[in-house]
């Protein structure tokens, strides 16, 4: 239905031939009701078509018939005590419902003195008649099945019955028709887009958030940043449903109208007016105008959508209350805020996402070149453009329209333009967003685009906090507008920014003075930046300078400090790789919040160099010795950061730092000595101290930092121990020691109740970590350092464990005797390269447990039965393994790998996998040119030398061909593919070691390809073993296989993996 509407929408509405087709039964209703109905509808200007021919009724339907039907806008279906005794009837019903779902018509129907439940069932006297067909039909079921669905389909439509209206009086139920069929016949459908590029998906995610089928008033909102096709999808949206209402109004431009005299009230006018279909109502005050709604509309069955909100008086003065409207009515609200969704309690939003590339280049195409790809010649350069644009619609709409007909050196010129200066057009579009925000978070905004874009967000703020500007609600009002996004990467939380924005941003930096770059508030540009320093111009006006000598091609040459005298107000300065030949250090700004000097060439911080105001002092890469050679009191610093200062022995005195929250020497090699002095940090959060591989201890009053959350120690490798009273760090959530020398944890870590994260995996030979799980093979150790006293008795007392990896720490049954069934909130535990025989107890009632790793637990011979909620469980090289548990009855497992142990494992249970609540996953691949594989339920590689004897295709080799099979009504098939393979006895431990699964279907000349996943498909197995993948539906119909179609499965193998036999099963699942 959508995509008809789209189709509508994007050209001229055919007029169809009638506006209404009556269907009835001439027995029932012709000389009463449907003859009083006809006249009403005559009378108020609809032509109707009423089959008056009588004489051939018992016959099929004439092609007359057919065509009137087909001709007209909206088909009137009067049900009336005798309409399914009419074999006549049923046949036009079946063609009017197939009207419906092919054209889109508008069905209604009438339940004239029957209950609509008897038509939608086929109970009452409309069984009665069935049953009289089917003993006078009894060979055509296929006929009597459509009549019964076709009436099951128009009694589920939204109609008018008799006694639920003006109490059974039907001059006045026949005129509710008679407005409800008006307003359907004068419905103007919006324009939407010229070119409907990638909308239907989008339309389709907006319905589901509808929830047509509910009674409930609904309000759905839409947000996202300007020109990214709110408004659009929003219309597209209203096309495909007002039909199914009483009265809908699409509001536009609620922003610009409003700020108009009388502007709210106008708008609720057009609102009213729209509704009731009456011109004549005037609405002077916006009180009144509430009013009004509420009165007029609480009990009618409403579309209304809100397109272009900025302010939450707009959607009081509209939508301000569920109460205002009738039952099973929807609102949807447009908006660059977010914020203004909250205020009104949407029931769901829908954030619109940018184009992917894909669909940019096609929607950019059809605005350059007037078709779906680009021109001979200009493929390069259309890319450039899309990349540019990052996936923006109304970028891609204006930029293809203006390069529309132009030369190739025109197009040159202007993408090299597009470089430096935005779209004219585009730029005032976006900047619309930006004028509405307040000074501060203006200041913040311009921040952002010029030196933070793809910065933790927790260090930026620290630096925004520094200048006083309130970043917490500030960055909050940037995401509710969607001119930032936050980006989670890796346990890292970025602050990203579409590229637009950035260059809107930026231009709005240059516009500050476009001919004198030292009057410019902030400096990134990098000939900017080093012409302004090498000649001195900067002024009073420079805010921020970033300069990265180190990404340049030539040297950077800043001679003097002098170059930064006249920037009194320099609050912001990143200078990584400038080394200052002449000066004083006096000359930076007294002003500074954030200091950046990656690989700073100096030996000792200056005692000159002014840090009162400091924020963040970053100074990575450095070459400092000794930070500072007197105690230095800086009471506004929150960040201190000197990671991989390979020369640093010793950390600073403390003692003034009364506000760090965060410090860092991750990667300091040459650091022996943390300072005493670290206990009086009473504000410190996170302290990293990973990769100091010289550290061999910690001082005793670190275990004084009653704030400190996070201890990262991984790679300490010459620590062995850690304070007996670090218990005392309440507040810890992470201890990281992954790689460290740590034999035994104090007593006193049962304290710890709110550790989540407990890493103590240790190092394996080198030679082996290629074997290991893709995030935890560095962190692995000799099989002969065993720690028979590492969990002390009170280790079962950390019940706030979610993560725990204890891998290669040769723990023995003893070691783990502990009840694990106490850790009731872990998520992952690493068990790798471990001695015990069993496996801990209490493992299986683990209830949140998703991934369990116990790969090279050589001596381990069963498998646990497995936690219900478990997703990823690996057993690699587990040599001793016999017994395995039922693996797939009623399980979650995504992801599975047991392998090289004695016997084979049986898949007899895998049919039974219920996908009904299964994790879908698939993963991607950056380095291989963003390969994306296929989703699935499950992916696994197991002991098992054959393919299941109930597949449905099996063959020796590595290719089998079938044919589509039949499909029944409501129903839909998944693909599991099983791959036997061997590894050669040449093989060679080639990097290249994989499958690439090719799927063909021949019949439509279809092609693509799947691979496994590189940490599920085992290449170091000593016997067969057998590759799974359990395709999901989607992924099924995404392979357009249909019944008799000849398709192709085949497995190409690489590098030194033999393939024996491959089968394929195609389960049933129900719609």
């Amino acid at each position: 239905m959508a995509s008809i509407h789209l189709s509508e929408a994007s050209s001229s509405t055919p007029k169809s031939k009638y506006d209404v087709f009556l269907s009835f039964r001439g027995e029932d209703t012709r000389k009463n009701f449907t003859d009083h109905l006809y006249a009403a509808l005559i009378r108020a200007g609809v032509n109707t078509f009423r089959d008056d021919n009588e004489l051939s009724r018992g016959k099929d339907i004439s092609s007359e018939l057919l065509n009137a039907i087909q001709e007209s806008t909206i088909s009137v279906v009067v049900f009336s005590k005798g309409y399914a005794y009419s074999r006549w009837c049923l046949n036009e019903l079946v063609k009017i419902i197939e009207c419906k779902s092919i054209i889109g018509q508008t069905v209604i129907p009438i339940f004239y003195d029957v209950d609509p439940s008897n038509v939608r069932k086929q109970t009452g006297g409309y069984a009665k008649a069935f049953a009289e067909h089917e003993e006078r039909f009894e060979a055509d079921t296929e006929m009597i099945e459509r009549w019964r669905t076709a009436l099951s389909e128009a009694a589920d439509l939204s109609g008018w019955n008799l006694q639920n209206v003006a109490n059974g009086h039907e001059s006045k139920f026949i005129q509710k028709i008679v407005e409800d069929v008006l307003r359907k016949i004068n419905r103007v459908y919006l324009h939407v887009a010229t070119h409907p590029v990638a909308l239907e998906s989008r339309v389709e995610k907006v319905m589901e958030l509808l929830s047509m089928g509910s009674d409930h008033v609904r309000i759905v909102g839409i947000s996202g940043m300007g020109g990214i096709g709110k408004t659009t999808i929003a219309k597209a949206v209203y096309n495909s449903i007002c039909d199914g209402f009483d009265g809908s109004s699409f509001l536009s431009d609620v922003k610009d109208i409003s700020k108009k005299t009388n502007g709210l009230a106008s708008i609720q006018q057009q609102l009213l007016s729209d509704i009731l279909n009456l011109k004549s109502i005037r609405i002077h005050n916006v009180d009144r105008g509430i009013n009004l709604i509420q009165e007029s509309l609480c009990h009618q069955r409403v579309l209304i959508v809100v397109d272009d909100v900025d302010d939450s008086t707009q959607l009081s003065s509209l939508v301000g209350d569920l109460k205002w409207f009738g039952t099973g009515s929807r609102i949807i609200v447009t908006t660059r805020d977010a914020r203004l969704l909250t205020e009104l309690e949407v029931d769901k939003r829908y954030k619109v996402e940018e184009l992917n590339p894909e669909e940019s280049l096609q929607l950019f195409s059809w605005h350059a070149f007037r078709s779906s790809n680009p021109k001979d010649g200009y493929f390069q350069l259309s890319k450039s453009v899309v990349d540019h644009v990052q996936g923006l619609p109304l970028a891609l709409e204006l930029l293809g329209s203006h390069l529309f007909k132009r030369s190739q050196l025109e197009w040159e010129s202007v993408v090299e333009k597009l470089r430096y200066i935005p779209h004219d057009q585009i730029h005032k579009k976006l900047r619309i967003s930006f004028d509405a925000l307040d000074d501060q978070v203006k200041a913040i905004f311009l921040d952002i685009a010029c030196f933070f874009i793809g910065q933790d967000k927790e260090y930026v703020m620290k630096i925004l906090d520094g200048c006083g500007f309130f970043p917490v609600i500030g960055v909050s009002v940037l995401l509710e507008r969607s001119l930032i996004t936050i980006d989670h990467q890796g346990g890292h939380t970025l602050i990203k920014m579409h590229g637009l924005l950035r260059d809107m941003g930026r231009e709005i930096v240059r516009e500050e003075s476009p001919n004198h770059i030292g009057k410019r508030s902030r400096l990134w540009f990098h000939e900017d930046v080093v012409s302004v320093l090498k000649t001195h111009k900067g002024t009073e006006s420079v805010e921020g300078l970033s300069l990265d000598a180190s990404a340049c091609r030539e040297d950077v040459i800043v001679s003097s400090t002098e170059a930064l005298a006249k920037m009194i107000n320099l609050r912001l300065l990143k200078i990584n790789s400038i080394p200052f030949t002449s000066g004083s250090y006096e000359k930076f700004s007294k002003e500074l919040r954030w200091l950046c000097w990656h690989k700073c060439p100096l030996k000792v911080l200056p005692p000159n160099l002014d840090l009162d105001n400091m924020a963040v002092l970053d100074m990575r890469f450095s070459n400092v010795r000794k930070v500072w050679k007197e105690t230095k009191f800086i009471h506004k610093l929150k960040i201190l950061d000197l990671s991989y200062s390979i020369y640093l022995v010793k950390t600073p005195n403390f003692a003034g730092l009364s506000n760090l929250e965060r410090l860092e020497f991750e990667g300091c090699t040459s650091l022996t000595k943390v300072h005493q002095s670290i206990g009086q940090l009473e504000r410190l959060v996170i302290l990293n101290l990973a990769d100091c591989n010289n550290l061999r201890e910690l001082p005793d009053s670190i275990c004084n930092l009653r704030s400190l959350e996070t201890l990262n120690l991984n790679g300490c490798t010459k620590l062995n121990r850690l304070p007996e009273h670090l218990g005392k760090l309440e507040a810890l959530r992470k201890l990281l020691a992954n790689g460290s020398a740590i034999k035994q944890l104090p007593i006193s870590l049962g304290l710890m109740k709110n550790l989540e994260e407990l890493l103590l995996a240790v190092r394996k030979e080198e030679s082996t970590t290629k074997s290991l799980s893709p995030s935890f093979s560095r962190w692995v150790s000799p099989r002969s350092a065993g720690s028979p006293t590492l969990l002390p008795a009170t280790f079962s007392h950390l019940s706030s464990l979610t993560r725990l990896n204890l891998g290669y720490r040769n723990l023995s049954d003893d070691d783990i005797s502990i009840d694990f069934g106490s850790f009731q909130f872990l998520k992952s535990l690493i068990l790798e390269g471990n001695k015990f025989y069993r496996p801990p107890v209490g493992i299986s009632n683990l209830p949140r447990l998703g991934e369990l790793y116990l790969n090279d637990c050589t001596n381990l011979q069963s498998i646990p039965e497995l936690p219900s909620n478990l997703k990823w469980f690996q057993a690699k090289r587990c040599t001793s393994i016999y017994r395995y548990p039922k693996l797939f009855v009623g399980a979650r497992i995504a992801q599975l790998v047991i392998t090289n142990c004695p016997g084979t494992m049986d898949m007899w249970d895998l049919p039974h996998l219920s996908t009904r609540s299964m994790f879908l996953f698939a993963y991607e691949e950056p380095s291989k040119e963003s390969f994306r594989s296929k989703k699935r339920y499950l992916e696994a590689c197991i002991p098992s030398r054959k393919v299941p004897d109930w597949f449905d295709y099996k063959k020796i080799g590595s290719s089998i061909l079938f044919h589509g099979p039949l499909l029944s009504t409501g129903e839909t098939r998944a693909m599991i593919v099983c791959v036997v393979y061997s590894i050669k006895d040449e093989h060679n431990g080639s990097i290249d070691e994989s499958l690439t699964i090719h799927f063909k279907n021949k019949s439509k000349g279809y092609e693509t390809f799947d691979k496994p996943f590189s940490y599920t498909f085992d290449t170091e197995i000593r016997h067969d073993h057998t590759w799974i993948c359990y395709l999901t539906t989607e992924e099924y119909v995404s392979l357009k296989v249909d019944e008799g179609d000849e398709f192709e499965v085949s497995v190409e193998a690489h590098g030194g993996i033999l393939v024996k036999e491959c089968g394929i099963h195609l389960p049933i699942h129900q719609i």
